[in-house]
C-alpha cells in the first residue's frame, strides 16, 4: 500500500514539474523593434526614416554677433539699403554704434533615391532679434525651401549668377560683391550634368528677391533719390504700394513684374576647386512719367464715384538691362594643418569673381540704394539703381540703363586645425550715361543740382562739378578659433571707402536729414572701419 501510494505522489509531482516546465518554455509574442538605421549614400548625418527607404539629416545652429558701425547683419554704415548715416566725431549721431544679433537656425534635408536620381528637399529656417529694429521677441524667417529632382531646381535657394561667396570665410556683409546667399532667391532650374564636373543650367528668378530699382525723376516733388521703389519712387517696383497707385481698389501702375531674371550659367567643379562664366538678362519697366495733373471719376468696385489721377504724358518704353561674369575658386596645398575641427576645408583657397552690368547693377552688388556717409562738414554720396528716366524739355526721356561693374577676390589660410585666416575685398564702380547725368544735376528742374542718398530732400552744387558717378572700395580680415568641433569663435575687420566723381565740391543742403543741420557740405571720399565678433554652436551631424 505505502508503495502505491509513494508511486501516485511521485507521478503527481512529475505532472507538476512537467506542466511548470512547459509553461516556462510557452512562446511570448514581442512587437518588433525597429532601430533607426545609419544612411550613409549622402554623406554624414544622415538616417532612414523608419519603415522607408527615405533619408533625413536635422539640423541648424545658435548664432551671437556683435557689431560696431555696421547693421542688420553686417551692412557696414556706408548706407546701402539700409540707409544707415555714420558721424566720426560723435558731436552727433543718428545711428547705433553697436549692434547686436541672436539668431537660431533649423535645417532639414531628405533625400531619396528614384529612377530619375536623387530627390532631394530642403529647407532652412529660424527666428532671429537684431537690434535696434527688432522687437525683443525677435522675427521668424526663411531663407531656403527648394526642391531638387532630375536636374531641375525649383524654390528659394542661392542664385545661379554666383560663381563664388564670402560666406564661409567672412562676418560682414560687403557691398562690392552681388552674393545672394543671405536671404535666398526663389529660383526655377534646370540643370544639365555634361561630365567631368562640367554642368550648364538656365534659371528663371524672381527680380524682386535680388534687388530692383528704377526711379522717376519727372515727379521731384514726391520722389527723393535713393528712395525704395514702390513706397515713393515712380518706377516699376516689388510692392502693391506707392505713389504710383491708382486709387485703392483699381490696383496700381508699374508695380509688380512681367519677367523674371534669366540666368545662364556654365561651370565646373574638380578635386582642383571651381570655375563659372555667368550670364543674366533683367527687364527695365517704368510707370507712367507723370500722374499729377486733373482728376477724372471712375466707379470703384463699391459702385460709388472715386477721383484719381489723370495719365498726362505716357511711360518710357521697357528696356532689357543685362549683366556678364565669371569667377575661379583654387584649392591651394595647405603647410602645417593636418586634419579639421570643424568639418570645413583643411586646404587653403583662393577666389576672384569679376561681373560688368547695364540696367542690371544688383548682379554686381547687394548694395543697391543709397550710400552716405557723413563727418562732419564733409559728405561722400552716392545711390544706386538699375534705371533711371524722367523728363527733358517737356519730353519724356528713355530709360537710361546705370552701368556697375565689380570685382572680387579672397583668400583663406588653414593655420592649424583649429586656426584660420582670411583676406577678402573688393571694388564697385558706378556710372551714368550723358542722359541721365543731366537729368540728376537738373533735379528738381531749375539750376545745377545734385541729387544724392537719402535722407538729403534737395542738394544744390553752388561750387565745383555735378558728377553721379561714384565707387565703392572695401579690404577686410577674419581669423576664427575652433576650440572643439561645430564652435566658431572669430573677429571680423572691415573698412569701407566711399567716393563720387564730384569731390571736391561745394553743396548746400536745404532741409536738417537726421541729427545732421541744413548748411554747406564738401563732397569728398569717406571711409568707416566696421568689426564683428561672433561666436557660433553649429549642431547638424
Amino acid at each position: 500500500m505505502k508503495m502505491v501510494k509513494s508511486l501516485l505522489l511521485g507521478s503527481a509531482a512529475s505532472l507538476v514539474a512537467m506542466a511548470g516546465a512547459q509553461g516556462a518554455e510557452l512562446p511570448v509574442k514581442a512587437k518588433p523593434v525597429e532601430y533607426v538605421k545609419i544612411c550613409s549614400l549622402y554623406g554624414a548625418g544622415f538616417f532612414y526614416i523608419p519603415g522607408t527607404d527615405t533619408c533625413i539629416k536635422l539640423g541648424g545652429a545658435i548664432r551671437v554677433q556683435a557689431e560696431y558701425n555696421a547693421g542688420q547683419g553686417g551692412i557696414p554704415y556706408i548706407g546701402g539699403s539700409s540707409n544707415i548715416k555714420y558721424d566720426t566725431f560723435n558731436d552727433f549721431q543718428d545711428t547705433n554704434p553697436i549692434n547686436q544679433r541672436t539668431r537660431i537656425y533649423f535645417s532639414v534635408d531628405v533625400r531619396q533615391q528614384t529612377d530619375y536620381g536623387t530627390l532631394r528637399s530642403y529647407a532652412r529656417f529660424g527666428v532671429s532679434q537684431t537690434t535696434p529694429q527688432d522687437p525683443v521677441t525677435g522675427v521668424a524667417f526663411f531663407d531656403r525651401a527648394f526642391i531638387q529632382f532630375a536636374g531641375f531646381t525649383v524654390g528659394k535657394t542661392v542664385s545661379f549668377f554666383d560663381g563664388i561667396t564670402f560666406a564661409d570665410i567672412n562676418y560682414n556683409n560687403p557691398r562690392t560683391l552681388g552674393d545672394s546667399g543671405a536671404n535666398g532667391i526663389t529660383v526655377w532650374a534646370f540643370t544639365a550634368q555634361l561630365g567631368n564636373g562640367i554642368s550648364a543650367t538656365m534659371s528663371a528668378e524672381d527680380p524682386c528677391d535680388r534687388g530692383l530699382q528704377i526711379g522717376n525723376l519727372a515727379n521731384p516733388g514726391s520722389w527723393t533719390v535713393g528712395s525704395t521703389v514702390g513706397s515713393a519712387a515712380s518706377g516699376s517696383a516689388c510692392t502693391t504700394s506707392g505713389s504710383n497707385l491708382i486709387g485703392t481698389s483699381f490696383g496700381n501702375i508699374g508695380n509688380g513684374w512681367e519677367m523674371p531674371d534669366f540666368i545662364g550659367a556654365l561651370r565646373v567643379d574638380q578635386a582642383w576647386g571651381s570655375a563659372q562664366v555667368m550670364g543674366a538678362v533683367r527687364l527695365n519697366q517704368g510707370s507712367y512719367y507723370n500722374l499729377s495733373g486733373s482728376s477724372f471719376a471712375i466707379f470703384n468696385t463699391a459702385g460709388t464715384l472715386s477721383g484719381i489721377p489723370a495719365i498726362t504724358n505716357g511711360h518710357p518704353d521697357s528696356e532689357l538691362g543685362w549683366a556678364v561674369g565669371a569667377s575661379v575658386s583654387i584649392n591651394l596645398p595647405t603647410f602645417g594643418a593636418q586634419g579639421d575641427a570643424n568639418s570645413q576645408p583643411n586646404v587653403d583657397q583662393f577666389r576672384v569673381q569679376g561681373v560688368y552690368s547695364e540696367g542690371a547693377a544688383a548682379f554686381a552688388t547687394n548694395g543697391i540704394g543709397a550710400y552716405s556717409v557723413v563727418r562732419g562738414q564733409n559728405a561722400a554720396l552716392g545711390y544706386l539703381q538699375d534705371s533711371i528716366y524722367g523728363q527733358i524739355g517737356g519730353f519724356g526721356s528713355n530709360m537710361e540703363l546705370t552701368t556697375a561693374w565689380s570685382v572680387d577676390a579672397a583668400y583663406q589660410h588653414i593655420w592649424t586645425p583649429n586656426w584660420r585666416t582670411s583676406v577678402y575685398g573688393g571694388y564697385l564702380g558706378v556710372s551714368y550715361d550723358s542722359t541721365a547725368t543731366a537729368m540728376i544735376c537738373g533735379f528738381p528742374g531749375s539750376g545745377a543740382a545734385v541729387a544724392s542718398a537719402t535722407p538729403f530732400s534737395v542738394e544744390r552744387v553752388i561750387s565745383g562739378s555735378c558728377n553721379p558717378d561714384f565707387s565703392v572700395w572695401q579690404v577686410g580680415t577674419r581669423t576664427q578659433w575652433n576650440p572643439v568641433s561645430q564652435l566658431d569663435v572669430g573677429v571680423d575687420v572691415l573698412y569701407s571707402s566711399l567716393g563720387s566723381a564730384s569731390n571736391g565740391s561745394v553743396i548746400t543742403v536745404t532741409a536738417p536729414f537726421g541729427a545732421h543741420q541744413a548748411g554747406l557740405y564738401t563732397l569728398d571720399t569717406e571711409g568707416v572701419w566696421s568689426v564683428m565678433f561672433r561666436v557660433q554652436r553649429n549642431f547638424w551631424p
